[in-house]
């Protein structure tokens, strides 16, 4: 058999009540897991309990995470889903936006995550943290968001280390999916059509469901074969790809993209001057 079976199998889900969380969680729970979610705003439809939990507050997640544990009897598996995004300039002074990312995306992750070790390591069990493209690849303008996963998956690769002999880490790196998480970036005039491809919310699921239930814990995992590929890129010809971005950053200056955004200014400009 190259999977575990799902049927039974004690799973917490963050974000649980946003658009990959539910959809994590109705599919686990259609396999038959025991799914309990953590979510700053539970909804009163979604497809499981989810309990309320703020993963910026250190004890909001301790109670959280423990109530979370005793109604599933254990843990066997962690998905770390839980992340905010929002428009971040590198060359302009990191405001709320960029600290809020940095604590849901990153001490978020991690503040649950060591809530739910002794659980975990009881039961051999797993962590899958949901990353993102952006990880290894940086698009221009969200330096918070990229920042924020390349550190998650730093501290995955710590823990991995640290508790990889009774537990398994997996990093998931999906690219851009239509959700809720880009609205304040659009509103500012940032969009990122045009920078990235979108793909479905199935497959994201669906390359969770394979790094929870693979017989054998995969290190990452990307979500489509174009992810792959950029992956592969990103981390081996890295030079290379930061050209691939910074034309695909010039075709969209030169589109007028950017033209009203007050937080590109600085980069609309310097294309200007290099015509």
């Amino acid at each position: 058999m190259t999977h575990r079976d799902p049927h039974g199998l004690r799973v917490l889900v963050t974000g649980a009540s946003g658009t990959f969380g539910r959809a994590i969680c109705a599919r686990l729970d259609g396999l038959g897991a025991r799914v309990v979610g953590l979510d700053r705003l539970p909804r009163v439809n979604d497809p499981v309990e989810v309990l309320p939990c703020d993963v910026t507050d250190d004890d909001s997640v301790r109670a959280a995470v423990a109530e979370a544990i005793a109604l599933l009897g254990g843990l066997d598996l962690l998905v770390n889903n839980a992340g905010v995004g929002g428009p971040a300039p590198a060359e302009l002074p990191p405001g709320e936006q960029a600290r809020r990312q940095l604590d849901v995306n990153l001490l978020g992750t991690w503040r649950v995550t060591a809530a739910c070790v002794g659980a975990l390591v009881d039961a051999r069990g797993r962590v899958v943290m949901l990353a993102s493209r952006m990880a290894v690849m940086q698009l221009p303008l969200a330096a918070a968001y990229g920042a924020s996963k390349r550190a998650m998956v730093a501290y995955a690769d710590a823990l991995r280390l640290e508790i990889g002999t009774h537990v398994g880490v997996t990093c998931v790196y999906p690219s851009a999916v239509r959700s809720p998480i880009h609205d304040s970036t659009a509103e500012a005039g940032l969009s990122l059509e045009g920078l990235s491809r979108y793909e479905p919310l199935d497959g994201v699921v669906d390359t969770v469901v394979r790094a929870a239930l693979s017989r054998r814990a995969r290190r990452d995992l990307a979500t489509t074969r174009r992810g792959a590929v950029e992956l592969f890129l990103a981390r081996h010809l890295p030079a290379l790809t930061d050209r691939i971005v910074a034309r695909t950053l010039a075709g969209r200056v030169r589109s007028g993209a950017f033209a009203d955004a007050t937080l590109a200014a600085g980069v609309v400009a310097r294309h200007g001057e290099g015509r």
